[in-house]
């Protein structure tokens, strides 16, 4: 079957449907606004679901020598007493391994499962909807018919925008830190201290690198002009490992968090997949494994669709919103959490940490 398709974004979501759609025999093109020097900095960690669907994209083995496998995540108050752990490599069994490395070697892994060029420095410019197919223009000026445009541009999606599907994101009132760490403590857990209204969590990440995320529920300050000073000031006096890391911090990027809730995810033949449909707060880690899942899916519907764009976008949207809404439920309700005062919450965690956290997850270790 023949469709022409654009999937506009080339970051994980992006790459990911472009792996998918050449899996169900579909050829698209793929478009990227930023240049291609442009590679992601940090970390990312990836749960046993984010794994699953790689393996189904079939780039779980160029994914096994990268980062670090997560056994356990271990939670601690601010001083660095512990407040339970979580079994990870339990949880997740029979699905997949829990992984941390470099957003730019996943970034790798995932272009070159594309199998076909990505236009960097392509932006689109405009897009018009007519008789179940879209017109769109570029940067450059030119034009092209697609039966299917796949709005995979993040937050702050044009598409979205340009399809009339919503406007912007939602803030969280939360600012995040990332940083990695060469030459801090031995770490060998995915370990997090949660404070007041604040948390700081580090694992390994390979080659002797930690990755380190931070947060802060700030909805009124603006970004600070120093983000490793205004680190030291948040977490300074925190216990554990995070002393030792502070001093070994050289970067850190600094954004402000947000959530994207649509009533659809598409339009005629415009679809929005990952962050572009259901941003969340980075609380629960899912937004990788949800752009995976997206994209395994998509794959599945449109082969199965034979060609029907309408019904397989009816049939996508069906089998991930339930999955992406209990997401988005339960990061809220963990983010619930840090507006109880640690006296209160300390205690709560030690006696129900395990159960409530792991209940987070076990809607997602069945496939998609």
């Amino acid at each position: 079957m023949t469709l022409r398709i654009l999937v506009v974004g080339a970051g994980i979501a992006g790459l990911a449907a472009a792996r998918a759609l050449r899996l169900a025999g579909f050829r698209p093109d793929v478009v990227e606004e930023l240049p291609a020097t442009m590679l992601p900095g940090a970390g990312i960690y990836l749960p046993g679901n984010a794994s699953r669907a790689l393996r189904q994209l079939g780039l779980d083995a160029p994914l096994r020598p990268l980062g670090d496998l997560i056994f356990r995540q271990v939670f601690l108050d601010a001083r660095g007493r512990e407040l339970f752990e979580m079994d990870v490599a339990g949880l997740w069994a029979g699905v997949g391994e829990s992984r941390a490395l470099s957003r730019a070697d996943l970034q790798q892994v995932l272009l070159t499962g594309v199998g076909g060029e990505v236009r960097y420095d392509t932006a689109v410019r405009d897009l018009e909807m007519f008789d179940g197919a879209a017109k769109v223009e570029f940067g450059d000026g030119s034009v092209a018919e697609y039966d299917l445009v796949v709005g995979a541009d993040g937050r702050r999606s044009t598409i979205r925008a340009k399809a009339g599907l919503g406007g912007a994101a939602d803030p969280t009132g939360q600012i995040v830190y990332r940083a990695v760490v060469t030459g801090g403590p031995p770490l060998s857990d995915w370990t997090a201290l949660l404070g007041r209204r604040s948390s700081f969590v580090a694992m390994p990440m390979g080659g002797r690198k930690i990755y380190c995320y931070a947060d802060e529920t700030a909805p009124d300050s603006p970004n600070p002009e120093d983000p490793r000073a205004r680190l030291r000031e948040l977490f300074g006096t925190f216990g554990g490992p995070v002393p030792a890391i502070l001093d070994a911090i050289e970067k850190v990027q600094v954004a402000r968090t947000d959530e994207v809730v649509l009533e659809s995810w598409s339009r005629g033949p415009v679809l929005l997949v990952g962050d572009a449909a259901h941003a969340t707060a980075p609380t629960l880690a899912q937004g990788a494994a949800m752009s995976f899942e997206d994209a395994v899916v998509l794959g599945e519907e449109l082969r199965a669709a034979s060609g029907d764009v309408a019904a397989a976008l009816r049939a996508y949207e069906t089998r991930r919103r339930p999955r992406c809404e209990a997401v988005r439920d339960r990061t809220r309700e963990r983010d619930r959490t840090r507006d109880v005062p640690p006296a209160l919450r300390d205690p709560m965690l030690r006696r129900r940490g395990l159960r409530i956290f792991t209940e987070h997850y076990q809607p997602l270790v069945p496939p998609a």
